[in-house]
């Protein structure tokens, strides 16, 4: 089926284009120099912004894959997790949509399509591969970790007490004086730390505990804040360093805890891990995820592109193909946003 696909979860305002898995068009309009000032999202300029953007947005996204509205067969859409007002938006502009041009409606969870977006244009029948698979989202809001029975069916393994991995990358930035959004710079500063070693000690999270199958990360900015407060005033080394090192305790914990998870469990092997997520882009943090797809024998699967892995609507459209290939369509009478929504609801 051929599927428009709108996403207003956040501070990205994206529709896209999809068949199947195959990407016909996806457009992103980013509202992160917008937000920057206030050093993270501000919901209510989130919403207007969304609201000023998103029929543009739609209209470039169909005239992109040289379709028309018509040829279209189904309209999907984030319903959640996300910011609640942010949501409305894009939920809105799909019911409308819907009803105007008679087309079905598909709800599509955010963290599903996070986990899917690896088979973005992706030539293997994912439907006939080997299951159990691993699937792990790494962005802004989520540090989930699931077992895979079967695409639609999800078990959570491990996820997030406290801060999601990306956001402790923002405020480790922000700690340092990088801005927002910082995990990206906070991976140029790690590159450029001394021999492209960590130089200062930090407490790796829950170390010997990971039998606890969680990720948090409080304790580690807490540590961080202490760390950098001591250092005064900040040299540019010093900020490399920091850099480096944060990032090096971040990323060991979560390795860790998908090792313990991959020693323990008692199923079948997992014959594939997809991963997505906005950190899923750290060059760092892949190199550790194919390590250890290696020593277990799994395959590794990212986003193909980097535009895949933050916020987008070519992902929520993959997540939409395989919901309309099982019938589930919703009513737009009755479809809402759930700011909360968890995996596999």
């Amino acid at each position: 089926m051929k599927i428009l696909s709108i996403d207003t979860s956040c501070d990205e305002t994206a529709a896209a284009v999809t068949e199947g898995t195959n990407i016909l068009s996806n457009i992103i309009w980013s509202q992160a120099s917008l937000h920057a000032k206030f050093g993270g999202v501000m919901p209510s300029l989130a919403q207007r912004m969304h609201e000023e953007r998103i029929d543009w947005v739609i209209d470039h996204a169909i005239k992109n894959s040289k379709l028309k509205i018509e040829n279209l067969d189904c309209i999907a859409v984030t319903i959640g997790p996300g910011l609640s007002i942010a949501l409305g938006v894009g939920i809105d502009r799909a019911k409308k949509l819907a009803l105007k041009h008679n087309k079905k409606l598909i709800a599509v969870n955010h963290l599903e399509a996070h986990i899917l977006s690896p088979l973005a244009n992706f030539k293997f029948k994912i439907l006939n591969s080997k299951f159990p698979m691993l699937g792990l989202v790494v962005s802004g809001g989520n540090t989930l970790l699931v077992k895979i029975n079967k695409i639609g069916e999800y078990e959570i393994l491990a996820q997030t007490t406290d801060d999601a991995l990306g956001e402790a990358l923002d405020k480790g930035a922000r700690m340092l004086g990088l801005g927002y959004p910082g995990g990206a710079i906070l991976e140029k500063m790690s590159r450029l730390a001394s021999s492209g070693q960590a130089l200062y000690k930090l407490p790796i999270p829950i170390i010997g505990q990971e039998k606890r199958m969680i990720f948090t990360y409080s304790g580690l900015k807490t540590a961080m804040s202490r760390l950098v407060e001591s250092e005064k005033p900040l040299s540019k080394d010093k900020i490399y360093n920091l850099a480096a090192s944060f990032q090096d305790v971040a990323f060991t914990h979560l390795i860790r805890v998908i090792s313990y998870v991959l020693n323990h469990s008692t199923n079948q092997p997992f014959s594939h891990f997809l991963i997505g997520g906005g950190v899923c882009a750290n060059i760092e943090l892949r190199k550790r995820l194919r390590k250890l797809g290696k020593e277990y024998g799994i395959n590794i699967l990212f986003p193909y592109s980097k535009r895949l892995t933050g916020d987008n609507a070519a992902m929520i459209g993959i997540a939409a193909s395989f919901k309309a290939i099982r019938g589930e369509f919703i009513n737009p009478d009755i479809i809402d946003r759930i700011p909360n929504l968890k995996i596999n609801t």
